[in-house]
């Protein structure tokens, strides 16, 4: 009977049956693929079907992620649909990290939507992490030993020098997480609070006697405002004396000034010498007028014999003059006019 059907049936049927087949085994083949994945979404009731797991495939979304993902949202009881999260992974987001961040936030009463935990993940931020922050506080040291600074130094009004460390216990802000500034803003405004209060302090006693007064003053600038943080406490872990900062300074200046006055007492002897070369330089050239007025005395004397103004006495009178003037300077200690100092 099969031998006269198979007569029966012309060799173009035969190609026919053979591609319907072949398509029927590929779809199987196909549909087999997404079976187990489906089986888990129908059980757990996601409104998952397997048009939207075939669809999946075809706009190259991982079908896996996605059904464990619907299927953890329905059973913490979240409604988000599947469109949603397939419009997170195309847009290159982390489906399972926001499923499990909405979970936490719901189980600790915290308020966060789809929308806004996908632009956080969108963002570049971890979600979870956040979540788990806001949840569970953390500390971060101030300064962060990792940047190379152990310490926070500031200077009292008394010149003496504290180094203090700090420890800023902060959660999570989610309203702010975008956009908001981040851990370094933090450390950089505690640090910048720690430094105006020590400096505000008239001595370092009171600093190391109320060390809280820092953290108090510190909490009431309002240093977590604009960040993705919320300043719980701020609690100072360690202060330590450091150099009197005030001393040295006022030797250093005490140097400049010695040196200052120096530069001035050397210009000022500087200028006394130059000017004593000066004086000098002037004597003898007053000295050197003097041996030229001199040296025209005879000529004068000369003129006046030959004019007749002057007589045989009056030039014996004045060498008699100029002989007791030399003796009188003799007796007197000093030299006489021929023996100055040329």
């Amino acid at each position: 009977m099969m031998a006269a059907l198979a007569q029966g049936v012309p060799a173009i049927g035969w190609l026919v049956i053979a591609v319907v087949i072949i398509i029927l085994l590929v779809f199987i083949g196909f549909v087999w693929r997404f079976f187990s994945l489906w089986v888990q979404g129908f059980s757990a009731r996601a409104g998952i079907t397997m048009f939207d797991l075939i669809g999946m495939s075809l706009r190259k979304v991982n079908p896996q992620v996605i059904v464990l993902s619907k299927i953890r949202a329905v059973q913490a009881g979240m409604s988000v649909t599947t469109r949603e999260m397939e419009s997170h992974y195309l847009s290159g987001g982390h489906v399972p990290n926001v499923v499990t961040a909405l979970i936490a936030a719901n189980r600790a009463s915290i308020d966060l939507s789809w929308k806004t935990a996908t632009a956080i993940d969108l963002a570049g931020r971890d979600i979870l992490a956040a979540v788990q922050t806001s949840v569970n506080p953390k500390v971060i040291d101030c300064p962060n030993p990792a940047k190379g600074r152990e310490t926070i130094d500031a200077v009292a009004k008394d010149g003496i020098q504290l180094k203090t460390k700090a420890r800023v216990t902060v959660r999570t802000n989610i309203d702010q997480l975008v956009g908001g500034a981040t851990e370094e803003t933090i450390i950089a405004r505690v640090g910048e609070g720690i430094v105006t209060a020590i400096g505000s302090s008239d001595t370092y006693k009171v600093v190391l006697e109320n060390p809280d007064m820092i953290s108090k003053k510190v909490l009431q600038k309002g240093l977590d405002a604009r960040t993705a943080f919320e300043i719980l406490s701020i609690d100072i872990a360690d202060v330590d004396v450091g150099d009197n900062v005030g001393a040295r300074l006022q030797a250093d200046q005490a140097d400049a000034d010695k040196r200052r006055f120096q530069a001035e007492a050397e210009k000022r002897r500087a200028m006394a010498m130059a000017r004593e070369a000066e004086m000098g330089a002037l004597v003898r050239e007053n000295k050197a007028k003097v041996v030229l007025a001199e040296a025209e005395i005879p000529m004068a004397i000369a003129e006046a014999f030959r004019k007749g103004n002057l007589g045989i006495m009056d030039y014996y009178r004045l060498r008699n003059l100029q002989s007791d003037t030399e003796m009188r300077g003799r007796i007197a200690g000093e030299a006489g006019p021929d023996k100055t100092e040329g």
